[in-house]
């Protein structure tokens, strides 16, 4: 028999985006009978909940002509890992055995759990994988095939925009992290490491989990053939900038032993003044400035050094294993936010001191 898979749909605002949403699940190939589908609705701060319009247009549709639905009202919007995590928890209460992550913004092909499942259940090392996010409506072009990390903690997207029948990939590939947009996660490794951390509130949420799997030996790929479609647009918030600057330490400080932190001191400033100059050319430096306040507080150290200990104590490899598949550069998906300075100055600089340093780190 098939295992039971719970499809986790983080609902918000989510009007614009859920008609495809439900002509995708009625094409599904999966057995509907299988799977569950979990609406968690984070009420948006401007158009409120979307309780009644999902309970109209989605719930009398429920077990019939699509999965059946579980919907999960809340009060207030718990962020991405947290709205996520209640979804974790209905599943795990109910037996599941894996969990997908599905983004409000996309869906999925009719095939789209097969291919991924099946990677799962034929290698038991794999702990998360992603399915191949593709545009939409440029559904030939890639949204990421996985996702490169460097090793300051900076993930982009690979691939993106680059023709799909022009990249060459294997049926499952290892990644740097997986995309919390598109990713099935197994459910006994969710009861034994924990759900995702709320704190992270919004973004690097996916880096976290990705490197708390890698950090106790399971790998995290991507499965080529499960495609997801995704309505990517770059937002520009400063709300965005500030948890991704926030966040990237946060992660740093968590799973890296204190010689590596230390050996990443020159290199980690030099890229905050680039950073900083970025940031004030791109209408952010409120935000990254924000970042460093955040820092600034002893109660936050606390919260995050707590972390730090829970994963050194979990931990079953070291940082060079950790950091095997870390990238040197930075290539943002967007071309409209690379900058010169990061091209030609930053990239080339961060290069040449990770050549060095990765023959430092023997722990």
């Amino acid at each position: 028999m098939l295992p039971k898979i719970a499809i986790i749909y983080l609902s918000f605002h989510c009007e614009p985006y859920i008609d495809d949403v439900i002509s995708a699940l009625k094409k599904m190939t999966y057995p509907k009978e299988r799977v569950e589908f979990i609406i968690v609705d984070n009420p948006h701060p401007e158009h409120s909940s979307s309780i009644r319009f999902i309970t109209e247009t989605v719930m009398p549709l429920s077990g019939n002509e699509i999965p059946h639905v579980t919907l999960l009202p809340q009060e207030k919007n718990l962020g991405f890992a947290g709205g996520n995590n209640v979804g974790i928890r209905w599943a795990l209460e109910h037996d599941f055995d894996y969990v997908y992550f599905h983004n409000n913004d996309g869906f999925m092909a009719a095939n789209c759990l097969e291919p991924i499942v099946a990677a799962m259940e034929e290698d038991r090392t794999i702990g998360a994988a992603q399915s191949l996010m593709l545009l939409y409506p440029e559904a030939n072009l890639i949204n990421t095939s996985g996702n490169s990390l460097h090793y300051l903690m900076i993930g982009y997207c690979n691939n993106f925009r680059e023709p799909k029948d022009r990249v060459t990939m294997a049926l499952v590939t290892d990644t740097g992290y997986a995309s919390g947009a598109a990713m099935l996660l197994r459910a006994d490794l969710l009861k034994k490491y924990g759900e995702w951390d709320a704190d992270f509130w919004l973004y690097h949420e996916d880096i976290e989990y990705s490197l708390r799997l890698k950090s106790v030996g399971y790998r995290v790929v991507v499965a080529r053939d499960s495609i997801f479609y995704h309505k990517y647009s770059f937002s520009r918030n400063t709300e965005k900038f500030y948890y991704i600057e926030r966040n990237r330490f946060g992660v740093m400080l968590m799973f890296f032993k204190w010689p590596t932190l230390i050996l990443f001191v020159p290199i980690a400033l030099a890229l905050e003044l680039g950073m900083l100059l970025f940031a004030w050319q791109g209408g952010w430096l409120s935000a990254k400035l924000n970042a460093y306040r955040y820092w600034l507080r002893l109660e936050h150290w606390r919260l995050w050094l707590g972390k730090r200990h829970k994963i050194q104590k979990l931990r079953t490899i070291g940082d060079r294993k950790l950091l095997a598949n870390a990238v040197s550069e930075v290539h943002f998906e967007e071309k409209s936010i690379n900058s010169p300075l990061l091209r030609y100055i930053g990239n080339p600089l961060m290069a040449a001191y990770w050549w060095v340093i990765r023959h430092l780190i023997l722990w």
